[in-house]
């Protein structure tokens, strides 16, 4: 029986696809380096620093879902190139890979990630394979929104703090997003090429205050924090070398005027799928 692959199926984009797709009958595995990782679910050991390992998971695989983990950038270039390679020899009937929120569709903005980036590399390498593939374009998500840094302050303080502009508009969407997305596209193979997933038209960062408010049922303000200040928040977290990759992202919105999807490339378009909105999102996730 063909299998879906997902990669990262014990993180937050991985774990409700392949709960999508096992609910909706596929065969879907989890691909994870620490198999212990993942529980109750069919998986497969992989590690990104080999090819063979790769390899082995991808043979005659019906689809495969990839993103790259949050690491140092130089570490995500060598997985994107050994995935590529398995990509490759494997010759899975589907791809779809997630940039994760990297901007990869808008040369002109100066969220544009360079064609020396470790997702450009990963996508050009898929693309020069010869596979049927889909890239998933996310933008930020808003379970960003429930780390506990965040969070906690919005819950103590009715303040939502977040490293971007109070009027800054973002396509804004779910891991849940991503996810319907991705069932959709191993499903609909005509679709190819870029699929943008979030918002449109965007939302600012006092609207998504606005929505917590609305949950809360009380007065919630957003404040504009320092993209440093943010990294050194996370730092612990993430370590340094993948918080200083957030903060760089951060600093490029700080000059950028929007960090939206187009509507032509958008899942409401080519899909008909239209995001959750951050209501029906805090609705979704405490029922």
């Amino acid at each position: 029986m063909s299998r879906y692959i997902v990669h990262g199926a014990n993180g937050a984009q991985g774990a409700p696809l392949l709960k999508r797709l096992i609910h909706s009958g596929h065969n879907a595995i989890a691909a994870a380096r620490n198999t212990d990782s993942v529980k109750g679910m069919p998986c497969v050991k992989v590690d990104n620093t080999s090819v063979a390992s790769l390899i082995v998971a991808y043979k005659e695989a019906k689809g495969v879902f990839i993103h790259l983990p949050v690491a140092a950038e130089a570490e995500r270039f060598i997985h994107a190139q050994n995935i590529a390679e398995a990509i490759k020899q494997t010759k899975p009937d589907r791809v779809i890979i997630s940039t994760s929120g990297w901007v990869v569709d808008n040369p002109a903005s100066p969220l544009q990630n360079p064609p020396s980036s470790a997702i450009a590399e990963l996508i050009r390498g898929v693309q020069e394979s010869g596979v049927s593939f889909a890239v998933v374009a996310p933008r930020l998500f808003f379970e960003n929104l429930l780390n506990p840094l965040v969070l906690d302050a919005v819950k103590s303080e009715g303040v939502l703090r977040y490293p971007i502009r109070a009027d800054y508009p973002v396509s804004w969407c779910s891991h849940l997003d991503v996810a319907e997305v991705a069932e959709k596209l191993f499903t609909d193979t005509t679709v190819t090429g870029l699929v943008g997933v979030g918002q449109s038209p965007a939302i600012t960062g006092e609207q998504l205050a606005e929505g917590f408010e609305r949950y809360l049922k009380r007065p919630v303000a957003f404040s504009s924090v320092e993209p440093q200040a943010f990294g050194d928040m996370i730092a612990p977290l993430f370590g340094a070398d993948a918080a200083a990759g957030v903060v760089a992202a951060y600093v490029a919105q700080a000059n950028a005027s929007a960090n939206a999807i187009t509507a032509n490339t958008s899942a409401q378009l080519q899909l008909a799928l239209t995001p959750r909105t951050v209501d029906q999102w805090l609705a979704e996730i405490s029922a």
